[in-house]
């Protein structure tokens, strides 16, 4: 399993809406065309309307390379950069779990 966690600070609120915008147009060909991503979950940051954390997991690295390769992960990561402050990025192995075997 592989996985990571990454901290996006946005701009402004007109940024936060663009980039909202860019994860719903992305997230349904996650779901619908990559069965080696376990967990892709985008998450808003209680009283911090300008950060999102994305937490993603992966059956392993190759499932997770194969997702990087995707047309629309390249869409998406072509654009976010003009919503973007910072972005911050952990890769993670998970160590113990429930819900998941490692």
């Amino acid at each position: 399993m592989f996985g990571l966690a990454v901290r996006f600070t946005l701009k402004d609120e007109e940024s936060a809406s663009g980039f909202d915008a860019l994860v719903a147009e992305t997230l349904p060909q996650i779901r619908e065309s990559e069965p080696g991503t376990l967990v892709y979950a985008v998450h808003r940051v209680e009283e911090k309307p300008l950060e999102r954390y994305f937490y993603e997991l992966y059956r392993d690295r190759a499932a997770f390379d194969a997702h990087e390769e995707q047309p629309h992960v390249k869409r998406f990561l072509d654009a976010r950069g003009q919503y973007l402050a910072s972005v911050d990025v952990d890769f993670l192995t998970v160590q113990d779990a429930k819900g998941v075997s490692g």
